[in-house]
Order: structure tokens, then C-alpha cells, then sequence
């Protein structure tokens, strides 16, 4: 679609905005702070040099499936193998990150209580990440969907199937206290 405003304009308009939710989700996805900041840089030179081609709907949706797109990129360069299943893939791109805390986890720990981050912990990963995405980076059903390349029934499913869990295991660890 062509557009008399300049690339930088487009970008600034379109790009610019969502910095905040594209790291948050990145940080999601990689489990580390160093990974998602090359991942939203990658993110952001592929969304420059393709932002003529935009035609400015969804600029989200967009930018989190250019995102998507690199991570699979990033991932199939260092382990062709994982290429076979993406859900399996997505899982295990998450769990490459060293164990130890963060600055992530130090923010989490004052946010939440110690059951509800066990609870979130206890999930498989591919319930706990559309977790994260939709509840704690407030990404819309389709935003997710896009995230991780699956369908939205996918998303609501899972979604629901993690809340049942989470709900399960916190009814669980009160019983335990009482």
C-alpha cells in the first residue's frame, strides 16, 4: 500500500508503540533477558525493512508474527531438530535459558504470592506460557495465537485447561494449611 509518509514516520507510528509488549512477550518466549533483547532487536530491523509493505491494521499482530517468525528463525538455526513439532519447538525454546534469578523473577516474587507463582510454575510449559502472554502481558486471544503459531481455539483451550490447574493447585496448597 502505498504511502507518502517515510519509512522512520511509519515506523515511529506503527513500531515504536508496542516496544514494551514486544519484550515483554520476548522475555516470555526466551526465559532471558539477554535473548529477548536480541530477538526484539531482530524483530524491530525485519519490521523496518518490510514497514513500506505494511498496510497499517494490526500493527501488533503483525510485529508478534514477524517476532514469532525470527525466534523459529533463531532457534532452527541452532537446532534444526526442533523444527518438526512447534509446540514441542516453542517448549523447548523456553526451557534454553540458564536457571537462576533475575531481575524477572525478582519483580514477580514482590507481584505475587509464593502458592500463585508455584501454581504457574507447576504448569507445562505450553499451558504456563499462554499464561504469561494473555493474563500477565494482556495479549488478546489472537495476539497470542499469533505468538506461538497455533490457533486461537488452541490459545482459549489451553487457557482455560492452565486457569483450571492454577485453580486446582491453589485449592490443593490451602487444604495443606488448613
Amino acid at each position: 500500500m502505498p504511502n507518502s509518509t517515510s519509512a522512520d514516520e511509519r515506523f515511529a507510528e506503527y513500531v515504536v508503540p508496542e516496544l514494551e509488549v514486544l519484550y515483554r512477550v520476548a522475555r516470555s518466549i526466551t526465559r532471558n533477558a539477554t535473548d529477548a533483547e536480541d530477538l526484539v532487536q531482530d524483530t524491530l530491523v525485519r519490521a523496518y525493512k518490510a514497514i513500506e509493505r505494511f498496510d497499517g491494521r494490526y500493527p501488533r499482530a503483525w510485529l508478534l508474527t514477524i517476532m514469532r517468525n525470527a525466534q523459529i528463525n533463531r532457534v532452527r538455526r541452532k537446532r534444526p531438530e526442533l523444527m518438526h513439532d512447534p509446540d514441542e519447538t516453542m517448549s523447548r525454546v523456553a526451557d534454553e535459558s540458564p536457571d537462576g534469578a533475575d531481575a524477572e523473577s525478582l519483580v514477580l516474587d514482590q507481584e505475587f504470592s509464593a502458592p500463585i507463582e508455584n501454581a504457574l510454575a507447576a504448569l507445562p510449559e505450553k499451558f504456563r506460557l499462554v499464561v504469561e502472554l494473555v493474563d500477565l502481558n494482556q495479549l488478546t486471544y489472537q495476539e497470542a495465537a499469533d505468538t506461538l503459531g497455533v490457533p486461537v481455539g488452541t490459545i482459549m483451550s489451553r487457557l482455560h485447561r492452565a486457569r483450571r490447574n492454577i485453580r486446582q493447585h491453589l485449592e490443593a496448597s490451602s487444604e495443606e494449611v488448613i
